[in-house]
């Protein structure tokens, strides 16, 4: 399946300036910004429904982890991901569900790989 999304974590510190230089860098692209929850997530998209560059404030001494958000194709291989990733050895992050911050639609699971990478499984339609 293609990536959904992916996300960058910065540290506080850094926050403020990371979004102006991500706001200049994209902007010949075609992103432009939303804030999610103010001064600590922030989601950047092209046509202002689908949103696949993401920004998370962390602290400062946090180890950054990678997040990678896979697209599926329905909520049975959202569930399916979820079993088969904590049955490997993964970390549930996130049981499968709607997370209506996003968007009403917006299905996912999430699970920590064994070295604490945020591993997302998403499906973004009506089911």
């Amino acid at each position: 399946m293609p990536l959904d999304h992916v996300a960058l974590f910065v540290p506080h510190s850094s926050f403020t300036s990371i979004l102006a230089w991500y706001d200049d860098a994209l902007a010949p692209l075609g992103y432009k910004r939303k804030d999610f929850i103010p001064d600590q997530l922030i989601g950047m998209s092209c046509d202002g429904l689908t949103y696949d560059f993401w920004i998370h404030r962390k602290d400062e001494t946090a180890r950054p982890p990678v997040h990678f958000a896979f697209k599926a194709k329905d909520r049975a291989m959202v569930q399916a991901f979820w079993d088969q990733g904590i049955k490997a050895g993964g970390e549930g992050n996130g049981e499968p569900g709607i997370r209506s911050m996003y968007h009403e639609h917006y299905f996912a699971a999430y699970v920590k790989d064994p070295c604490g990478n945020s591993i997302e499984v998403v499906v973004q339609t009506p089911e």
